[in-house]
């Protein structure tokens, strides 16, 4: 995920999301005394986490960010993960936009 700049990774079975593994679920699993090179995604992720439409507006999008605690906000189509978007996305969106 470092490498790459990702905050989270989608958890799928083929392209049904099954989860989300963020920097705070891998952060909080190294804080209980996991050892990541061993450790299944399956037990750090979120599961059934909250998924948004492809035609979700942005704005409620921030706002729905601003009342959560998530940073990552899954786009499911027909149970199809077609991407996460960010808290940084949304703010990039939203100046562009203005």
């Amino acid at each position: 995920m470092a490498g790459r700049g990702h905050g989270s990774l989608g958890v799928v079975a083929g392209r049904s999301l099954l989860g989300l593994v963020t920097e705070r679920d891998l952060i909080g699993a190294v804080g209980k005394g996991a050892d990541v090179d061993e450790v299944k995604v399956s037990a750090v992720m979120s599961r059934d986490p909250d998924v948004f439409s492809p035609d979700f507006d942005v704005r409620e999008a921030a706002e729905w960010l601003a009342e959560s605690s998530y940073r990552h906000l899954p786009v499911v189509e027909n149970d199809d993960l077609l991407g996460i978007v960010s808290v940084r996305d949304i703010l990039i969106a939203l100046v562009e936009s203005s």
